[in-house]
């Protein structure tokens, strides 16, 4: 698959008895986290901070604030200690085989308070992580302007309230 002119060949994982999905991992790939990066912000309205959900994200929303806004924020999957009075929204993500919760501090609430939020991921699927953030950001008044991830999966193609790089098919397999 080519995304962001960088050709990468990713694994068939499976995912239940009747759903096999295209496996997209940019840990460690600096050169498609770069350029996937600069491609989405080249599509993404003015915003002030990036959000996004622990882990796979992480690295997308680094290098976009790194070129761009200058400020993200990581929603954490567990609560660490130097998280004061932390907020929560629980998560069931097709890649987890059990609910998760994503938390917020009381600081990253402050940061992102009053900002322009862009909210981005390197796959959305089902769209369940996405709605996740979007419930944790209400719970402040956050205000998202702009929903960003590599590639699309399945349906999520079709939304037009993300903007992405790439469609990736899902592969259904007959019992």
């Amino acid at each position: 698959m080519t995304i962001a002119g960088c050709e990468r060949e990713l694994p068939i994982c499976p995912i239940s008895d009747t759903l096999d999905i295209a496996g997209f991992v940019m840990f460690g790939d600096v050169e498609i986290t770069e350029k996937v990066a600069q491609a989405l912000l080249a599509k993404c309205p003015e915003h002030d901070v990036v959000i996004t959900a622990e882990s796979k994200g992480i690295p997308l929303a680094y290098e976009m604030a790194r070129i761009g806004c200058r400020r993200y924020v990581v929603a954490r999957k567990g609560i660490k200690a130097y998280m004061r009075n932390p907020i929560h929204v629980e998560v069931k993500s097709i890649t987890t085989d059990h609910i998760q919760k994503l938390y917020l501090s009381e600081d990253d609430c402050a940061a992102l308070k009053e900002k322009r939020i862009l909210i981005v991921d390197d796959v959305i699927s089902t769209g369940e992580s996405l709605a996740a953030l979007e419930e944790l950001l209400a719970q402040i008044g956050g205000n998202v302007v702009g929903r960003a991830c590599v590639l699309a999966e399945g349906d999520a193609a079709e939304r037009d309230d993300i903007l992405f790089l790439e469609p990736l098919p899902l592969f259904f397999k007959e019992k």
